[in-house]
């Protein structure tokens, strides 16, 4: 029986000279060798997964004209230099902009997206966000909060102001280069049909001090390397120096060829990413494929698919009434993984001493989380969700985009580190004066030692050994 399953040449300002791009238009499944054994679990986990619940949780975003079309879609958290309970998370609402809030989930600050540049084009839509330490800005050492704006195909770039956040004043200030190019189009034609910067991980090496920006383009393939500078006049920039192109269609080991199913004209696309800092790896999760592993450097990339989703290499029909990809997972051929559930979604790393610690995933299908160790070939260690604390009053996290972990102390609230998720589907739904639900979103805060303690083999739990200010890559 199949299973419905919901779909929802670049022009640059001082673009370098150099390019590279590296195609990948056909696969050949080095890392699809083994054939599994087809499973009847169709789109639930294979394994128990742990159960872990929130503390808290941010205000209730509404999609809808009334609440501004506010729709909480990817966190990230920025460490306080002085004071760690100041410590704040910034998370995107997609066509509101985004916020900042303090860790009681309080809104500090709310930044618009901007208007478009006339009434026929796209406005601004802010999609991911990261965070990076120590940028230098004028002479100065700053930190930057960057998200990608999809609806204008460009980068949105906000120093963090410590002495702001530590009076739970407004910390961020915009200081993007106002003449900064398109991510991916070549006009403003090409941004209106938005195949334009969707995902987003920042990455600074520690050696050259070089910031760079990972930026997925929505409904294709491709992963864009950005160099973040200096301007002038207080204000940063971006270039591209480097893509890579992932597959978009798959020889399976029985030597057909399989697609992911999109809407018509979409290909299989990344948005979760993450750098691990001092590995120099980024990862990158292909929404109906999986989860690829690819060297920052990005040159002569050869990424590698380190897990699957259950639903790769099942066939499917695409129903154009409904919109739906119909999966027939009665005729699955057994050559997907165990673990995640399509979408994958958001992508973070927990640090631990000796390049150790924990590659964590969001499995939006099934609505748990998977995790993976950081080293060597990313064993599975095991999944888990996050589900209802009713003695706090916060509901769990269901159809998750976008995930960030902070294993240091935070201050009395979260002591041992901090966990953010997105949840797709708040709790309790609220009507409007009609009596029709309004769906709304928000993001959901948990203590680590709760996750690390649910599992059946604890977690490491290491608030010393790594420290997002110091500890860079390579």
């Amino acid at each position: 029986m199949g299973t419905l399953r919901s779909r929802g040449s670049n022009s640059w300002v001082n673009m370098v000279s150099v390019k590279l791009r590296i195609e990948i238009k056909s696969f050949a499944c080095f890392a699809l060798a083994a054939t599994l054994a087809v499973t009847a679990v169709q789109a639930q986990a294979t394994a128990p997964v742990a159960t872990v619940r929130p503390k808290l949780e941010t205000p209730a975003l509404f999609d809808d004209e009334a609440g501004g079309e506010a729709d909480a879609d990817d966190p990230s958290i920025w460490l306080h230099p002085v004071a760690p309970a100041k410590s704040v998370m910034v998370g995107t609402k997609k066509n509101a902009g985004l916020s900042v809030y303090d860790l009681a989930g309080q809104e500090l600050q709310a930044v618009a997206a901007p208007p478009p540049p006339t009434p026929d084009d796209a406005p601004g839509r802010f999609n991911n966000v990261d965070v990076v330490y120590g940028f230098t800005l004028g002479g100065r050492s700053v930190d930057l909060a960057v998200t990608t704006d999809r609806g204008r195909d460009k980068l949105r770039i906000y120093t963090i102001d410590p002495a702001k956040a530590a009076q739970s004043q407004a910390p961020l200030v915009d200081v993007t280069d106002p003449d900064a190019g398109f991510v991916f189009s070549a006009d403003q034609v090409q941004v209106n049909e938005q195949t334009t910067a969707y995902g987003l991980a920042l990455y600074r090496n520690r050696h050259s001090g070089r910031t760079f920006a990972f930026v997925s383009q929505r409904s294709r393939t491709a992963i864009a390397k950005l160099e973040l500078f200096d301007i002038g006049g207080g204000q940063v920039g971006y270039r591209k120096i480097a893509e890579v192109v992932l597959p978009e269609s798959f020889t399976l080991p029985n030597g057909t060829s399989w697609t992911p199913c999109n809407d018509p004209g979409d290909l299989a696309q990344v948005e979760g990413m993450v750098v691990d800092q001092e590995l120099g790896i980024l990862y990158a999760g292909q929404e109906d494929v999986g989860i690829w592993r690819i060297s920052a450097a990005f040159e002569a990339a050869s990424p590698v698919l380190v897990d699957k989703v259950r639903e790769f290499g099942v066939p499917y029909t695409y129903d154009t009434e409904e919109e739906e990809c119909v999966i027939d997972y009665a005729a699955d051929p057994g050559y997907g993984g165990k673990h995640l559930s399509a979408d994958v979604e958001g992508l973070t790393i927990y640090y631990t001493a000796s390049n150790q610690g924990y590659l964590i995933a969001s499995s939006q299908g099934d609505n748990t989380f998977a995790v993976y160790d950081r080293r060597d070939v990313n064993r599975f260690i095991g999944g888990f969700e996050i589900a209802d604390n009713r003695r706090k009053g916060v509901d769990g996290v269901q159809e998750c985009d976008g995930a960030a972990v902070l294993n240091v102390p935070l201050g009395a609230a979260f002591p041992l580190g901090l966990l953010v998720t997105q949840d797709g589907g708040n709790t309790p739904e609220v009507s409007d004066n009609e009596g029709e639900a309004r769906d709304n979103t928000n993001f959901k805060y948990t203590p680590w030692q709760s996750l690390a303690k649910a599992f059946p083999s604890p977690l490491a739990i290491d608030t010393t050994s790594w420290n997002p200010r110091t500890g860079y890559g390579l």
